[in-house]
């Protein structure tokens, strides 16, 4: 079950280490023929400028077949998309798989209930790389 943290962010506890949870993401992400637009390795960026930060990486994904029916339903929730999840590892070595909560993103953007399904594979995607 993916906890809520209270400002739409969803955070699920991986079984996997980041680079182990990236992978998976990966591999079930083409499996379902969505598209990887970009992986963000923010750890290996700040160790570029010779600082330190724990594994983090941003997985910004996609499908315009899901993505262009909310854009035309609600243009503004263009800023929420690509859909994205961030595998990140907290302090005491837990790897958490966080992602923007579909209804937080229906609420936000006044999507109507029937194009949720088009955001809420982000739900089902942590699910499948964290257990």
């Amino acid at each position: 079950m993916a906890k809520n943290v209270g400002n739409g962010i969803l955070k699920k506890r991986s079984n996997y280490s980041v680079h182990e949870t990236l992978e998976r993401l990966k591999q079930t992400l083409e499996e379902r023929g969505i598209t990887i637009f970009a992986i963000v390795d923010h750890s290996g960026e700040a160790e570029k400028v010779g600082m330190k930060m724990r594994p983090t990486q941003l997985v910004i994904f996609g499908s315009p077949k899901a993505g262009t029916p909310l854009m035309l339903a609600a243009p503004g929730i263009a800023i929420d998309l690509p859909l994205k999840i961030l595998i990140s590892e907290d302090p005491d070595g837990n790897v958490l798989v966080s992602y923007n909560g579909p209804t937080y993103l229906q609420n936000r953007h006044g999507l109507p209930h029937e194009l949720l399904q088009n955001i809420a594979v982000v739900e089902t995607l942590a699910a499948a790389v964290t257990e």
